[in-house]
């Protein structure tokens, strides 16, 4: 093996870990996310982790997390709570951090 085949392989796995540590760090700041919204809602317990669970898999929609927000948006506008876009976006990237760092951290 070449030393160009050992750097293209080691970048290939580097990619597929920055991939999947992604993924692990979106669908955990999703859930995150949703736990938030359903106190918002005034869910609590089961009926909470249920609504996270539902915030989890609208982000199979389409690439990116704009359809997690367009479910957060819409479901707050049909219940009434009072939370701008900006507010909603910013909890989005608070949660990400946190996410992010969780996963690196290996929790």
């Amino acid at each position: 093996m070449t030393t160009f085949d050992k750097r293209e392989k080691a970048f290939e796995g580097k990619f597929a870990r920055d991939a999947e540590l992604q993924f692990k760090a979106e669908a955990r700041r999703n859930r995150m996310l949703g736990l938030w919204a359903a106190g918002k809602l005034g869910k609590s317990g089961a009926e909470a982790q249920a609504y996270a669970e539902s915030v989890v898999t609208a982000d199979i929609v389409e690439a990116g997390s704009e359809d997690v927000f367009r479910k957060i948006k819409a479901d707050f506008e049909a219940a009434g709570v009072d939370q701008s876009e900006h507010q909603i976006r910013r909890n989005m990237e608070e949660f990400m951090a946190k996410a992010l760092e969780s996963v690196k951290a290996g929790h």
